[in-house]
């Protein structure tokens, strides 16, 4: 550690200072760097302690995901007991994957049935459409003004 630092863990007019400044403002902050000035000298070793043991603690995490990530295929030593789970295992793999396929080919069906209905609605909301906005195509005479007859005049 480097000692000729302005700021470092001994009784220094500084770091009283700072510890004086922190007890005004916010009384933590005060405490904070008495604690540094007590104890900072062991804040290295205490750093390394705490790598060392997170350090641990994360490859145990490994260890432990990849024994998950192997599990159901480990041998266990008895050679027709780790056959026989080998073959069942495959077999249990291909009932899956003939169940998935079973299921994409359901939701196809469904997805086709889905349009198949839409579109029928569809037609039926364009005829009754139709229907309602089609001119009456009965045959109307022209009304007659004063005896005449006049194409160009229709009474509305």
């Amino acid at each position: 550690m480097n000692t000729t630092a302005l700021i470092r863990p001994a009784w220094t007019p500084a770091t009283i200072a700072l510890m004086v400044i922190g007890f005004m403002v916010f009384w933590p902050l005060g405490l904070a760097m008495l604690a540094y000035i007590i104890w900072g000298d062991r804040l290295e070793g205490f750093k390394k302690d705490v790598n060392r043991a997170t350090d641990g603690i994360f490859a145990g995490c490994r260890r432990g995901a990849d024994k998950a990530q192997g599990w159901g295929r480990t041998r266990t030593g008895n050679v027709a007991f780790d056959d026989w789970r080998e073959k069942e295992l495959s077999r249990l793999d291909e009932e899956r994957r003939k169940l998935d396929e079973m299921l994409s080919e359901f939701d196809e069906y469904a997805r086709e049935l889905r349009r198949a209905k839409d579109q029928e609605e569809f037609d039926r909301f364009m005829a009754n459409r139709n229907r309602s906005t089609a001119p009456a195509t009965t045959a109307s005479t022209p009304k007659k003004r004063g005896g005449k007859s006049d194409d160009t005049l229709l009474d509305d």
